[in-house]
């Protein structure tokens, strides 16, 4: 099966499904104009990987924001990976951020609707001080 990939923009998220080297991860934002259509192409590839899916698939969701729109076909997403499931055995692995409240509950209300095993996974982003660390206070 080919991979899907669609790269980042300031509005969209990375994709990347790729069976042959088993990544299958969206990571970013997510505020695309129009969700439904944005996400069209990745659910599409998700049907058809439900009949040909690995033996087991780990789905990485790293993002940092999304809106409304993009939450309901995350929820999508996410009800056909249960499916995928049924199948072959399934981990998604929801990475958020340690000080973002909003995307932990919303991580916990996932693993509530689905039966996939979920695996919520904390994180740490580096602080705005720690890059400044990088400039030579000398040079200044």
């Amino acid at each position: 099966m080919k991979p899907l990939i669609i790269k980042a923009t300031e509005d969209t998220p990375e994709i990347i499904f790729d069976p042959e080297n088993k990544i299958f991860q969206i990571s970013n934002v997510s505020l695309p104009e129009n969700a439904i259509e944005f996400y069209a192409p990745v659910i599409d590839w998700l049907k058809k990987y439900r009949d040909e899916a690995l033996p087991y698939t780990y789905f990485d969701f790293n993002i940092e924001y999304l809106n409304t729109a993009s939450l309901k076909q995350i929820f999508e997403l996410i009800f056909l990976i249960d499916k995928i499931n049924e199948k072959s055995g399934v981990t998604i692995r929801w990475h958020y951020d340690k000080i973002d409240e909003d995307m932990h509950s919303l991580g916990i209300r996932f693993t509530h609707l689905v039966k996939v095993k979920f695996e919520l996974v904390e994180y740490e982003k580096a602080s705005q001080e720690d890059d400044d660390d990088d400039f030579d206070d000398d040079f200044f």
